[in-house]
This record gives C-alpha cells, sequence and structure tokens, in this order.
C-alpha cells in the first residue's frame, strides 16, 4: 500500500511529490488531467511512483488512514475534488490542502469535512518549485490529531535548519492558510522595500545595476541577510539575450499579484491592526498596473528631477540602515496581526514557532528569524517586536537613517510608499500623544458618539 497520495500535478504538486518519493515514500499520484500523470512519469521515474488515471483506484491503493494531499487550483477547484474524494473516504482519513487558498474557505472546509468525520489540514506551501522538490516551509493547520498522523511524511519532506523541521503544526481550523498568507504579506512588503532601495541606488546615489549587484550581495553577508536579498542580487547580473543590455531594464514596470497580499490587508482592516507597509505594497502593484496613465501624466504633472548625490558611500551606509529598519517593521506588522487574529479566533498560534517555520525553504527566510524567535521565547506575550531588546536597540540605533532616506527620496520626487510607511507607522507608535482627540470631538459633535476623558473615568457627551 501507498504511504501517501497526491493528487493535482502541475509544477507545484509534481514537484512535492518528487520530493516525497526521494524522502523514500510510497506515493500514488493522480491528476484530472492523463496529460500531466504522464508528464510525471516521464519526469520523475522512480519505483516507488504509483501512478493512477482512475480516482477510486488512486484512494483504494492508500494505507488508512488514507493521507491525501491536495495541490490544486483554490476556491471552487479545490471544492469541486474535496467533493469528488469524500464518498470515497472512511472516517478518519485525513485531506490536505496545499494549494493558496482563502483561510476562510479552509475553515469552512475544515467543519464541513469534520462532520464527516473525515480530517481536514490547510497546508501552507512556502518555496516554489524549487522549494516543493529540495524543501519547503509547510503551515499545517486543522485537526491536530491528523496532524500527528502526517507528521512523519511533513516534517521529512520540509526543509532543514540546524536539524530541525521547518514544518510544524499551528493551529485550529484555517490556521494554516492564514500564516500563510501573513507571509506573502510579509514578502509584498520585503520585496516593495528592497525595490525602493534599488530606486534610490540608481536614481539618487547613481550606481549602475551591476554596482547594485555587488552591493546587495555584500548587504546579504550581514544583518540583511535573506533570501529576497539574494536573488535581487542574481537577478540584477542577468543580461538580456537580445540587447545585451541588464534584463531588468526591458522587463515591463507593471507588477502582477494573485490576491494573497490583498487578503493579508482586508484581513488587517477587519482585524484592526495597523499594516500599512504591507497595505502600501499591495496599492504599489495596483498603481504599476496603470502604466499608460503614468506615462501620461510623467509629462502632465509636475515634480522635481532626482539629482545625484556626490557623497555616495555616506548615504549608502544611511540607506542599508533605513532598509533594514524598513524590513523589522513589516515582519513586526505582520506579526502583530498573527497575535490578534490568535487572540480574535482562539487559535493559540505559537509566534515563535511561526518564525522557526519560516527560516527555511520559503520565500522570506532570513536571519532576522532568529531574532524574532528568540524575542517570543523569551515573552510569548509580547505585543510589539519593537519593544523586544534587540529590536528596540536597532531601530534606536537606526531610526533616524529610515528619515533621512525618506526626505531625501521625497525631496528628489521618488516613489517610495513602503519606506515611508514604515517611518509615519514607527512614530505613530512611538507617540504617547496623538490626534485623536480630536477625531474624537469632531465624531461626538456630527454623531454623539461620545468620548471618554484623560483625567477621569466613563462615557461622555457634549451638547455642542
Amino acid at each position: 500500500m501507498n504511504t501517501i497520495g497526491l493528487y493535482g500535478l502541475g509544477v507545484m504538486g509534481a514537484s512535492l511529490a518528487g520530493n516525497m518519493l526521494n524522502k523514500g515514500e510510497k506515493v500514488a499520484v493522480y491528476n484530472h488531467t492523463p496529460d500531466l500523470t504522464d508528464k510525471f512519469k516521464s519526469d520523475f521515474p522512480h519505483e516507488n511512483a504509483d501512478l493512477h488515471y482512475d480516482l477510486k483506484r488512486f484512494v483504494s491503493s492508500l494505507e488508512t488512514p488514507r493521507k491525501i494531499f491536495l495541490l490544486v487550483t483554490a476556491g471552487s477547484v479545490t471544492d469541486s475534488v474535496i467533493e469528488s474524494l469524500s464518498p470515497l473516504l472512511d472516517k478518519g482519513d485525513i485531506i490536505m490542502d496545499g494549494g493558496n487558498s482563502n483561510f476562510v474557505d479552509s475553515n469552512r472546509r475544515y467543519h464541513a469535512l469534520k462532520e464527516q468525520r473525515i480530517h481536514f489540514l490547510g497546508v501552507g506551501v512556502s518555496g516554489g518549485q524549487e522549494g516543493a522538490l529540495k524543501g519547503p516551509a509547510l503551515m499545517p493547520g486543522g485537526d491536530e490529531a491528523a496532524y500527528k498522523e502526517v507528521a512523519p511524511v511533513l516534517e521529512k519532506i520540509s526543509a532543514q535548519v540546524n536539524g530541525k523541521a521547518c514544518c510544524a503544526y499551528v493551529g485550529r481550523e484555517g490556521s494554516g492558510h492564514y500564516v500563510k498568507m501573513i507571509h506573502n504579506g510579509i514578502e509584498y512588503a520585503d520585496m516593495q522595500l528592497i525595490t525602493e532601495t534599488y530606486q534610490i541606488m540608481r536614481n539618487i546615489l547613481g550606481y549602475t545595476v551591476e554596482e547594485i549587484a555587488d552591493i546587495f550581495e555584500e548587504w546579504n553577508q550581514g544583518e540583511l541577510e535573506s533570501y529576497l536579498l539574494e536573488i535581487t542580487s542574481d537577478i540584477l547580473r542577468r543580461k538580456d539575450d537580445d540587447t545585451g543590455r541588464p534584463l531588468v531594464d526591458v522587463i515591463l514596470d507593471k507588477s502582477g499579484q494573485k490576491g494573497t497580499g490583498k487578503w493579508t490587508s482586508q484581513n488587517a482592516l477587519d482585524l484592526g491592526v495597523p499594516l500599512s507597509i504591507i497595505t502600501e505594497s499591495v496599492f504599489a502593484r495596483f498603481l504599476s498596473s496603470l502604466k499608460n496613465e503614468r506615462v501620461e501624466a510623467a509629462v502632465k504633472l509636475n515634480g522635481p528631477e532626482p539629482k545625484l548625490e556626490t557623497n555616495r558611500e555616506e548615504w549608502l551606509e544611511i540607506l542599508r540602515q533605513a532598509l533594514f529598519v524598513g524590513k523589522i517593521n513589516a515582519y513586526t506588522q505582520g506579526f502583530q496581526q498573527y497575535k490578534k487574529a490568535s487572540d480574535e479566533y482562539q487559535w493559540e498560534l505559537n509566534l515563535r514557532e511561526i518564525a522557526l517555520i519560516f527560516r527555511g525553504g520559503c520565500i522570506i527566510r532570513a536571519s532576522i528569524l532568529n531574532q524574532i524567535s528568540a524575542a517570543y521565547d523569551e515573552d510569548k506575550d509580547l505585543n510589539n517586536l519593537l519593544l523586544a531588546s534587540y529590536f528596540n536597540d536597532k531601530v534606536n540605533d537606526y531610526e533616524s537613517s529610515l528619515r533621512r532616506i525618506v526626505v531625501k527620496a521625497v525631496e528628489n520626487g521618488l516613489y517610495v510608499p513602503c519606506l515611508t510607511a514604515s517611518l509615519t507607522y514607527y512614530d505613530g507608535y512611538r507617540s504617547a500623544e496623538s490626534g485623536a482627540n480630536m477625531i474624537q470631538a469632531q465624531r461626538d459633535y456630527f454623531g454623539a458618539h461620545t468620548y471618554q476623558r484623560n483625567d477621569k473615568d466613563g462615557v461622555f457627551h457634549t451638547e455642542w
């Protein structure tokens, strides 16, 4: 009998099945269309691969309790696949959804399958095609008893850092896909912060693409070390085969998205979390899509032309520090949202464990995650990473650099929404007094919404 089944042999599914085979599992594979099953046979010839073209035979080939990993298109396709599988399953069997599903859908599927006595795990998967094949970061949420059944397989195929699997039980219901959603939001912000840093280097500091590649490579040896910085350096070194120019210069400046960043921001609004950096990164992608309008506006709207800074070396270190503060604040907002969601949905998310999962295999893997896990190890109820000693010291040392960079960019007319949002978030969070008292007075004036006082308890209203 096969130890696990994988349904869905697209790029990610085939790679993950290959990973399972390479780690010694006996894997049954199935795809709704036989062409991808045939392709898998040629791409992954393995004696432990059991190819199926009939769904019933695929299910019956699995040892009990049956463990089936889905890697199909999120949304209605996932629902359709689960509907076709569930009549073939028995009490105690396990369905794992590894697609980029919305956590709300995973909540619904968790409860619907629970009524049928079938276990459901929503498994966040990060690392792309290479990670799926060589070891991804896995974020399983759902039935804890079911996770214990599949843990030997999932922990074996995940990335490993210092002998620890980048996989751990996250929490109940759709929390696994929720953790992946916020992961993607942090990814959006980090990508945008690196992009803004690149623009400043090129348009204000006057570095060439090749020089910036070297700078990012050097930065990646220190506290900014991350997968995204590493691949950015590689990207900047690639030449276009047709023109010989840096490939980045011939790629159209319209960025796409698949919705997870938007979901992150929408959920932040629902929970009341100030997710300004991640949300600005989503808006930046929206604005980039208006390419034709931007080209027209560039002619019609006034603004300063960037001026090259002569003292480049000094400004380069200031920029490095500013990028690190931006990164810290982006992770801070993401983990602040994890904490709020954990309390709101009663998931009991282990923030230290989540940080450890992210250290290997995933897109946002970075050395900063070691410090994040240490902060929550010291105080599991920490409200905000900026209050942890390591991050508190760093932002206190570097905040003036972020301030100077934002001013320099604004003076030169550069669009730096995430660096700016990072600064305003920092200043807002450190403000013991804000202007919100004026807003409450306005609300009470036009809508009798009442207010609290800072000198005595109670709820008050003024007849203005």
